[in-house]
C-alpha cells in the first residue's frame, strides 16, 4: 500500500471519535430492529452499520430528518419507524419527482409506516415542494455524492448551497461515502463513484459548513479502489456479474467515509 494512504488513514483513525452510549441509542436500536425492514436489506448491516452511523451523526427520534436521494429506501426502512417513534418529521428529497416512486410506492403499500414522510424536491427547480429553510435538524445522505460530482463541481456546490439553507443553525449534515485515497487521480471522482475526502470537505467548507467529527464505522481496508468498471463491481451491485464474483464478494461493500459537518449557530 501506498505511504500517503497508510498516513491518511492513520490520521483519520486518530481524529475517529468513539461513538458513545447516548439516550438516543436505544430508539435508533428498535429501528433497526423494525420488523418491517426487508431481509435482504438487513443482511447488508454488517456493511452499513447503521446503528453506529445514526449514532455518530446524533440523529434523534424528536428530529426534523432530511434523507437526500433515498434511491432504494435502505436507510429510510430505519429512518421513518426512528421518526414516528418519536414524533419527529422524515422528508425524503429527490428529484422531483421520479426520484421518489420507492417511496411513493411504499406510501401507498404501508400507509402506517411510511404515509407521514414528507416529499420534498432536491435539488430545487421550482417544479416541486421543498424542504423549508431553516426546517432541519439533520440532513443525511448515504453514497450519493458521487453521482451529483457526475453533473459537474457547480451541480456539487449548489446541492452544498441548498443543504446549508435547509438547516437550523446548529443543524447536522451526515455524510457517507465511498472513499478515494487522497493519492489517486481526481479524474476519478467523475466515473469511478469514489469521492476523495478534500473534495467532500472543499465543497462543504465553501458553502458554509465545519468538519464536526468523522469516523470509519463504514471503511473497509480490504477495498483496493482501482477497478475499472467502478465501485459498481463490489456488492451490492457486483456489475461484473460470475466474473470473480468470489473475489468480490470477499471484499465486501466499498471503503467508506463517514463525515459529519454543523452550520454554525451564530
Amino acid at each position: 500500500m501506498r505511504p500517503l494512504i497508510l498516513v491518511a488513514s492513520a490520521v483519520i483513525a486518530l481524529a475517529a471519535p468513539a461513538v458513545a452510549e447516548s439516550p438516543n441509542d436505544a430508539p435508533v436500536a428498535a429501528a433497526v430492529a423494525a420488523p418491517t425492514r426487508t431481509p435482504a436489506n438487513v443482511a447488508r448491516d454488517r456493511y452499513r452499520h447503521p446503528a453506529e452511523t445514526l449514532a455518530f451523526f446524533g440523529v434523534k427520534p424528536g428530529d426534523t430528518i432530511v434523507e437526500l436521494w433515498p434511491g432504494g429506501g435502505w436507510y429510510t426502512e430505519i429512518l421513518a419507524p426512528l421518526s414516528t417513534s418519536g414524533g419527529g418529521t422524515l422528508y425524503a428529497a429527490a428529484p422531483w419527482a421520479k426520484g421518489l416512486n420507492r417511496i411513493k410506492q411504499w406510501q401507498g403499500a404501508k400507509p402506517d409506516v411510511y404515509g407521514a414522510i414528507k416529499l420534498a424536491e432536491f435539488p430545487a427547480t421550482g417544479a416541486g415542494p421543498t424542504v423549508p429553510d431553516g426546517s432541519a435538524d439533520v440532513v443525511l445522505t448515504f453514497r450519493n455524492i458521487h453521482n451529483w460530482r457526475f453533473g459537474g463541481k457547480d451541480n456539487v456546490a449548489e446541492a452544498f448551497r441548498q443543504i446549508y439553507a435547509m438547516l437550523k443553525p446548529g443543524g447536522v449534515l451526515g455524510i457517507e461515502e465511498h472513499r478515494l485515497p487522497e493519492d489517486m487521480d481526481s479524474a476519478l471522482e467523475e466515473k469511478s463513484g469514489y469521492m476523495k475526502r478534500s473534495s467532500i470537505i472543499g465543497f462543504a467548507e465553501a458553502a458554509g459548513f465545519e468538519l464536526a467529527g468523522e469516523s470509519d464505522i463504514n471503511a473497509n481496508a480490504k477495498d483496493t479502489h482501482d477497478y475499472p468498471g467502478g465501485v459498481w463491481t463490489l456488492p451490492p451491485s457486483l456489475a461484473e456479474g460470475d466474473k470473480d464474483r468470489a473475489k468480490y464478494l470477499a471484499i465486501g461493500e466499498s471503503d467508506r467515509m463517514t463525515l459529519k459537518f454543523v452550520k454554525p449557530a451564530h
